[in-house]
C-alpha cells in the first residue's frame, strides 16, 4: 500500500511539473506573438503599428532619403541602436509620415549610463533634430550625469528635456523595459511613463513662451512650434532599444 501511494504521488508530481513547464512555454509564446502587433480592438480603435519587429518600412534617417546603413539594427524583436565602429554620429531616425494630434505608445530600454530620446512634432531642417522637436527624455538616471544637471531634475527620464521635470520619477533602471505614452491633443501634451502621467503642459500660451525665452531654445523659434511633424528616435551614442511602437491619430 505504501509503495502504491509513493508511485502515485511520483506520477502526479511529474505530471504537475510537466504542466507548469508547458504553461511557461505557452506564456512565452503568447508574449512573442503579441509583441509588435495590434489586437483586433486596437485595429478597430485606429491604431497603426510603426514597427513590426522585422522591418523599418515606416522609418528613415533624419535628413536622409533612406534608413541609416549603420547604427540601427533589428535584434530580438526590438529596434536597437549601437554606436557604429566607424564613429559616425547623428543617426537619428524619423517616421516617414507626419502627425498632428496623436497618441503614441512604445517600450524602451537603455544601457548602463545611457542617454537617448523620443521626439515629436519634428520639423526636418538643416539644424539638429532637437532644435525643433520637443523631447521625451530617455536616461539611465542613476549612472548618467545629466540626471543631476538641469533644473529640478528636468533632464531625467520622461521629462520634457531641459524644460519640465517628470513627476513622479518612476523610471525602471537600465537593462529593464519602460513603457511610454505620449498624447498630443492640440496645444496640450502629456508624457506617461510606466502607467503614470508624469508631465503635462500647454504650448503657445504665455507660460510656454516665457519658459522658452529662459531656456537654451530661446534662439530657435521652430522649437515646439509646428502642429504637424515627424516622430523621432535619437542616436545619442549609447545603446538603446525600442519595441511595440504604435500610434493612433486623434
Amino acid at each position: 500500500m505504501k509503495h502504491t501511494f509513493y508511485y502515485s504521488f511520483t506520477i502526479i508530481a511529474a505530471m504537475a511539473t510537466l504542466f507548469w513547464s508547458c504553461s511557461g512555454d505557452v506564456s512565452a509564446t503568447n508574449e512573442s506573438d503579441t509583441m509588435n502587433s495590434l489586437s483586433q480592438q486596437e485595429i478597430n480603435d485606429g491604431w497603426q503599428l510603426l514597427f513590426d519587429g522585422e522591418s523599418t518600412e515606416h522609418w528613415r534617417g533624419y535628413g536622409m532619403d533612406d534608413f541609416p546603413e549603420e547604427g540601427w539594427i533589428i535584434e530580438d524583436y526590438a529596434l536597437v541602436f549601437r554606436a557604429p565602429e566607424s564613429g559616425l554620429s547623428g543617426l537619428d531616425i524619423i517616421t516617414k509620415e507626419t502627425y498632428s494630434d496623436f497618441e503614441l505608445t512604445l517600450d524602451w530600454m537603455i544601457s548602463e549610463g545611457g542617454n537617448s530620446g523620443i521626439f515629436y512634432h519634428v520639423l526636418e531642417q538643416d539644424r539638429a533634430i532637437y532644435w525643433s522637436g520637443p523631447e521625451f527624455q530617455i536616461l539611465d538616471n542613476v549612472n548618467h550625469p545629466d540626471a543631476s544637471q538641469g533644473v529640478n531634475g528636468n533632464r531625467k527620464s520622461a521629462s520634457l528635456y531641459d524644460l519640465i521635470p517628470a513627476q513622479p520619477q518612476n523610471t525602471n533602471p537600465f537593462g529593464e523595459w519602460n513603457s511610454v505614452r505620449i498624447v498630443s491633443n492640440g496645444p496640450v501634451i502629456e508624457h506617461w511613463q510606466n502607467g503614470e502621467k508624469v508631465v503635462e503642459f500647454e504650448r503657445w500660451n504665455q507660460e510656454w513662451f516665457d519658459m522658452l525665452h529662459n531656456s537654451k531654445f530661446n534662439c530657435y523659434p521652430e522649437f515646439g512650434a509646428i502642429r504637424n511633424g515627424h516622430i523621432g528616435l535619437q542616436d545619442h551614442g549609447d545603446e538603446v532599444k525600442f519595441r511595440n511602437i504604435k500610434i493612433r491619430e486623434l
